[in-house]
């Protein structure tokens, strides 16, 4: 009995040491493969972005132009997308701000007390009734007395 407990426990210990073993050697080669990967896009960036291009094909120059000018549109389509949803929203906003703007002309014209009550409004309300068209005079010299 206790002979093959013995052995048990020392099969079950040696399978325990080789699944160690054999995990730090996936582990190891895992990282290998990382290293290995990670070199890869090291130099993969250099090159896009115009280093060590001396050791390159004319066919590998035109992939990485291509894929530039696919970047580049890319990038072009995500900022043209997002000023159109700044457009929107501030269009959206400016007609906001046009209601609100009407409802309280309409308020300071239904009470036309008020208004002269508050200077303000009432020189808000008289400019955008009248016409924008100003005339100036400029005179230059003395001031003609009467």
């Amino acid at each position: 009995m206790i002979l093959h407990m013995f052995s048990l426990y020392c099969s079950v210990h040696w399978i325990h040491k080789y699944d160690n073993l054999h995990n730090v050697q996936h582990l190891k080669q895992e990282t290998t493969d990382m290293e290995r990967k990670i070199e890869l896009l090291e130099v993969s960036l250099r090159k896009l972005s115009g280093e060590c291009l001396g050791s390159c094909s004319i066919d590998e120059i035109q992939m990485i132009g291509d894929q530039l000018e696919r970047s580049l549109s890319s990038i072009r389509a995500r900022k043209a997308q997002l000023f159109d949803d700044q457009i929107q929203h501030l269009q959206a906003k400016e007609r906001s701000l046009k209601e609100e703007n009407a409802k309280l002309l309409a308020k300071c014209l239904a009470n036309p007390g008020q208004s002269t009550a508050h200077p303000r409004a009432a020189a808000l309300h008289s400019r955008s009734s009248r016409s924008t068209d100003v005339e100036t005079g400029l005179f230059i010299g003395l001031p003609e007395l009467n």
